[in-house]
């Protein structure tokens, strides 16, 4: 049976943080708004995440990457417009530069109780804030075989959106420090190789028999199958703190499920590689970002990761026209040419030497369409 092309709808959902404009602190906000775990204030849907400081946006299922990137422009205004309300205002980027996960507030629904009762301290520091992109694919074994194959390519990714290089008042040295931190909770990670959805079907029912989980929504690889959407889900990202640069990034992953589906269909695959060799990549990206080493594979050496970035780049070219998205894939020269956020962030703390002045910019920079 021929293989079907997937969908390749586009859902972005951005982790915002809730900011008090006089300290730039966190601000304990999201209980206000919320009733039964959500609520829909102007046309939007506002979810809660484990503390009070975040609030999570999602678009609707979108057919092209410009209707994409207007959904987003417009959540991030209805946001800035109620958090406005109540005296409060957003930022994107994977951490806060300076707030402590020791004063957050718990957001008081049972689920994250329980969350809190079953993995302590490893939840309660989870002060990070993320992007996820859905890539519409109906078929469930090739959305495991996209993931087999496109996992490669996360670590190049995470160097992309890298926006996280602050954590409690400190340069943590890194410039995904939000990827570290992640790492505390079970079942995170590179997604590992599997032969199948059957396969996967079958570790989830091992888990959810042994009470480990309830449902596919407790795993949180890299990349992953969505339990509920006929998605692939990515998860690797920091939050894009400019709405180009998270366009950018969704209309790549897009790129890759589509290249993906044509290698496919010309009978090509992609070699497989050892968790190992993609985890380091992603220790690199994590560590120096856009400015540092990837490791390529087939030739076995180190070379700059801005240089297999625009290697990437050239990989989905052939694609990216098809899909209409081409001036938004470039926009990633860009981000190599100027720097990611964390590059950014780095750049103002070292000229004024105050992380009030990052988080600043971090508001501004979120509000620009």
């Amino acid at each position: 049976m021929a293989l079907k092309r997937p969908e390749l709808t586009i859902g972005i959902e951005e982790e915002y943080q809730i900011i008090d404009p006089e300290t730039r602190e966190l601000k304990s906000f999201i209980t206000q708004f919320l009733k039964d775990d959500r609520m829909i204030l102007k046309q939007v849907e506002l979810k809660p995440e484990l503390l009070q400081s975040v609030v999570e946006v999602g678009t609707q299922p979108c057919k092209t990457i410009q209707d994409a990137r207007s959904e987003i422009v417009k959540l991030r205004k209805i946001v800035r417009e109620i958090a406005a309300d109540q005296g409060a205002c957003i930022a994107a980027a994977g951490t806060h530069p300076f707030s402590s996960w020791l004063t957050q507030d718990i957001t008081p629904f049972d689920r994250y109780q329980g969350i809190i009762q079953k993995m302590q301290d490893a939840a309660r520091q989870l002060l990070i804030f993320g992007m996820h992109v859905h890539i519409g694919i109906s078929d469930r074994e090739h959305v495991v075989d996209t993931m087999n194959t496109v996992k490669y390519f996360l670590p190049h990714i995470l160097a992309l959106s890298s926006s996280s290089p602050f954590w409690e008042g400190r340069d943590t040295g890194l410039k995904s420090y939000r990827a570290n931190v992640f790492k505390f909770l079970p079942r995170t990670g590179i997604p590992p190789y599997l032969t199948g959805f059957a396969e996967y079907d079958k570790l989830l029912e091992f888990l959810i028999n042994t009470g480990t989980i309830k449902d596919g929504s407790s795993i949180y690889w890299d990349a992953r199958p969505h339990h509920a959407y006929p998605t692939l889900e990515f998860r690797i990202c920091d939050l894009a703190t400019t709405v180009d640069d998270a366009i950018a990034i969704a209309a790549m992953l897009q790129a890759l499920v589509l290249k993906h589906y044509k290698m496919r269909v010309d009978n090509i695959r992609f070699r497989q590689y050892p968790n190992l060799l993609i985890e380091e990549n992603k220790w690199r990206a994590s560590r120096y970002g856009i400015n540092g080493t990837l490791m390529d594979f087939g030739k076995q050496e180190s070379l700059p990761a801005k240089q297999l970035i625009e290697e990437l780049v050239e990989f989905v070219d052939d694609v990216v026209d098809e899909l209409g998205t081409r001036k938004e894939i470039e926009h990633i020269y860009k981000i190599l040419e100027e720097g990611t956020s964390a590059d950014k962030q780095l750049a103002i703390f070292e000229k004024t030497g105050d992380l009030k002045d990052v988080v600043d910019w971090l508001i501004e920079e979120t509000a620009r369409a």
